[in-house]
Order: structure tokens, then sequence, then C-alpha cells
């Protein structure tokens, strides 16, 4: 169904069973997967991919130009991934470059009024809160959910299975499994609800979680030595494995207090 009072640009490549509401507006050098659904005054802009199944909701604009000086109006890219929702007025900008761009993952939802910002890349399975402000070039792993006014600062990193409570602002990375609150920024334990009855974690793999991070935001000792301790005191598990590379990823630059006397 496509109606006769939407525009779409004859340089548009349309799925089968694609929903075009009136009003819509779906831009030349864009893809439209099969069985998408553009609400009305929705617009697809050039150099946009949606995967199938994709709804966008009144008002969204999917693939806006960078906000971003560095852009020079070069073709650029925004991606979207199988069965992802898009409420209403959300913004989600194209990449600055002709190469990588934007990408939402599969199966998130993104809720009304967010902006997503520049090559951000959100993975599978996320929720990104109303009004929600996600800056450029900022990576959000996967099962993460980030509640109402979350502002992610540019170049952020937020780990799997993170939990940020809202209005909270972030501006360091985000390390997986935990619950971030408040400001400024505070450890407020393990993401253990999520990881246990949607996500398939064991409680032993919950309590090597706790573990890890009572030596890093609750003990009186430097991060290098949280690390170390980690290391000596919990068995070598995926788990593990993925919070420890995480943090030495990110040069030991991690978002929350530690308790240090």
């Amino acid at each position: 169904m496509i109606s006769e009072l939407a525009y779409v640009d004859p340089a548009a490549k349309l799925g089968k069973d694609v929903k075009i509401h009136p009003f819509a507006y779906i831009d030349a050098d864009t893809v439209i997967g099969d069985g998408c659904e553009i609400m009305p005054y929705a617009s697809i802009v050039k150099g946009t991919t949606l995967g199938r199944g994709v709804k966008v909701y009144q008002g969204a604009i999917v693939g806006a130009d960078p906000q971003d000086f560095r852009w020079k109006g070069g073709p650029t890219h925004c991606f979207v991934g199988d069965n992802t929702v898009i409420r209403e007025h959300v913004i989600i900008n194209r990449g600055i470059n002709a190469e990588g761009g934007t990408s939402i993952g599969a199966d998130c939802f993104v809720f009304a009024d967010s902006h997503i910002g520049h090559d951000s890349k959100i993975a599978d399975k996320c929720v990104v809160g109303n009004a929600v402000t996600i800056a450029g070039d900022v990576c959000v792993d996967s099962g993460t959910i980030l509640s109402s006014n979350v502002m992610l600062h540019e170049g952020c990193r937020v780990g799997k299975f993170a939990l940020i409570k809202g209005g909270t602002r972030i501006s360091s990375n985000v390390p997986p499994y935990v619950i971030m609150a408040h400001n400024p920024v505070t450890y407020y334990g393990v993401n253990s609800v999520v990881m246990r009855k949607h996500a398939g974690f064991t409680e032993a793999q919950i309590d090597d979680v706790a573990k890890a991070y009572r030596h890093i935001y609750q003990c009186s000792t430097s991060l290098f030595n949280a690390l170390r301790r980690i290391e000596d005191d919990i068995d070598d598990t995926p788990v593990r494995a993925e919070i420890l590379n995480f943090v030495r990823d990110n040069d030991l630059k991690i978002a929350g207090d530690r308790f240090m006397e």
C-alpha cells in the first residue's frame, strides 16, 4: 500500500508488502525493506537503508543530514536493522564520511523525541527511551536500555546489557552489565533482572559480574589493581573477559564514582 498522497522518489528501492501512508516522504537513494511501514509525515532521507519489518512513526526523520561542520555535503549513510521500531519525532542523522555511517541494529525500540547523532552505532535489541540524546560517534552494545532523557556525550561507549536510568548524563564509558543513575553518574549495581529474565544468564554468571564490580567500584584500590584482583578472584569466563576487555580497551576510563579512601 503506497498512498497517492505520499512522495516516493522514483529512484527509491521498495521491497515487498511495504506500507507508505499519506504525506510520508521517501527520498532518492533509499532502500525500504520488505514489510516496512512508514507513517504519515515521516521522512526517509537519501542514503538510508531500512531492513525488513521496520516501522517509522509520525514525524520521524531517518537519515537526516549530519549536524557536524566536518560534513561537506557528500553522500553518507544510515542503516536500520530488521524489525526495529522508530517512534514519533525521532531524528537519526547519517554519518559524515562516505565510508561507514550511522547504524541502528535489529529488534531495537527508539522511542519518541529521541536524537541519534552521526556515526553512532546502536547494536541489536536496545531500547532508547523518550527524549534520549545520543551525540556523534557513540557506541551502544546489545541489550542496553537507555531510560528517558539520558544524554550520551560524543565518543562514549556503553557495554552490553547496561541500564542507564532516566536523566543521567554520561561523558565517559559505561561497562557491561551495570546500572548507572543520577548526576554525577553513580554505579547502582548489576542489571541482574534483565540478565536473568531476558538474556538467559545463569546465577553463577551474575554472581561473577557482581563480584567483579565490587572490586571495581566498591573497594579502596586503583582500577589497575581492581582488574588484577578480578583475574585472581574470578574464573576465566566469557563474562569476566567482557568486563576486563571493555575496561582495558577504553584505557581504564569508565563512568561512575568509585569508592576510594
